[in-house]
């Protein structure tokens, strides 16, 4: 079975009840869980962390029948640091690695896609990653 890598912007959406995104993200999140394997890593799990006071509530919310937790590959890591690069030498004004550098490249490592509603940086710095986003 293919994998889906989630994004945290998704995942938030649902958990903050985002009156824009909520719909789309809810529905994206059921179907993607109908087809596939849904993944996070510790990239987005921290990111969706700062919903929750304790970590029971999270991994609760996160429970792991759903969700496939994974390590993040040394191999995604390098590569998340050489998409950070190209990013620096465009005039890119972070001065460390952007989360979805890393999530970028877990995907690309691993195969898999990514579910999301923010595609910029993946299309720019993975062009090869398969994504599952809102039509523009």
């Amino acid at each position: 079975m293919s994998a889906i890598l989630v994004d945290s912007n998704v995942i938030l959406d649902i958990f903050t009840q985002d009156r824009r995104w909520l719909t789309w993200s809810s529905q994206a999140l059921a179907k993607a869980a109908n087809e596939s394997r849904l993944v996070v890593n510790p990239i987005v799990y921290g990111e969706v962390s700062i919903c929750f006071e304790r970590i029971e509530e999270l991994d609760e919310a996160l429970p792991s029948s759903m969700f496939d937790r994974e390590d993040l590959p040394f191999e995604a890591a390098f590569l998340a640091g050489k998409a950070f690069l190209a990013y620096r030498r465009r005039t890119g004004t972070k001065t460390s690695p952007l989360p979805d550098f890393y999530v970028g490249a877990h995907a690309a490592i691993r195969g898999y896609r990514v579910l999301t509603r923010d595609v910029g940086r993946y299309r720019t710095y993975f062009p090869k990653l398969h994504l599952i986003a809102p039509a523009p």
